[in-house]
């Protein structure tokens, strides 16, 4: 079971990151073993980029800066992929007491094989909902990876989507 948010749906990436961040906080409120890695972005100035921060769920490890500071003229790529396979490496490490997982992303590094998809396919091996959020950009991408496992959802079926995974799941 893989449910995915369009991004822009919700506003964009900042507004996917932060309704993941909701529905991971009410899921575990209601007791849900929820593990896998929610991003952050602090703004630097206005002409300046963000920080890019995951926060790995289940985890008591300090968060992952997933960014580079490039310099302010910068127009590269400043995701330090080291750092987001370390933070998926950790995340794959809390899935034995797993219930659900919630990814903040399909990107870049995912459509490349890298990032999180180790996590995504040891998570669907275990039988593990997964939600996911896709940028306009990678969803082509996404939906070669996920085939028919991908299920669409409205920002505000979300979290129910999840609970219903959760049922049949067990």
């Amino acid at each position: 079971m893989l449910g995915w948010l369009d991004q822009s749906a919700t506003g964009g990436g900042d507004g996917a990151h932060d309704l993941m961040r909701q529905i991971a906080a009410q899921l575990a409120a209601e007791g849900i073993a929820v593990r896998g890695a929610i991003q952050t972005n602090t703004p630097k100035g206005a002409d300046c980029h963000c920080d890019m921060m995951l926060e790995v769920l289940g985890d008591d490890g300090p968060d992952v800066a997933i960014s580079q500071d490039l310099g302010r003229e910068s127009t590269g790529c400043r995701l330090d992929a080291g750092a987001l396979e370390g933070a998926a490496q950790r995340v794959l490490e809390t899935l034995p007491e797993a219930q659900m997982v919630v990814l903040n992303k399909f990107g870049k590094q995912e459509i490349l094989g890298r990032g999180m998809v180790a996590v995504i396919a040891a998570a669907m091996e275990r039988d593990l909902p997964v939600l996911i959020s896709v940028a306009p950009q990678q969803q082509a991408e996404f939906l070669a990876f996920a085939g028919d496992l991908a299920v669409q959802l409205a920002p505000e079926e979300a979290a129910n989507w999840c609970r219903r995974a959760l049922r049949v799941a067990a």
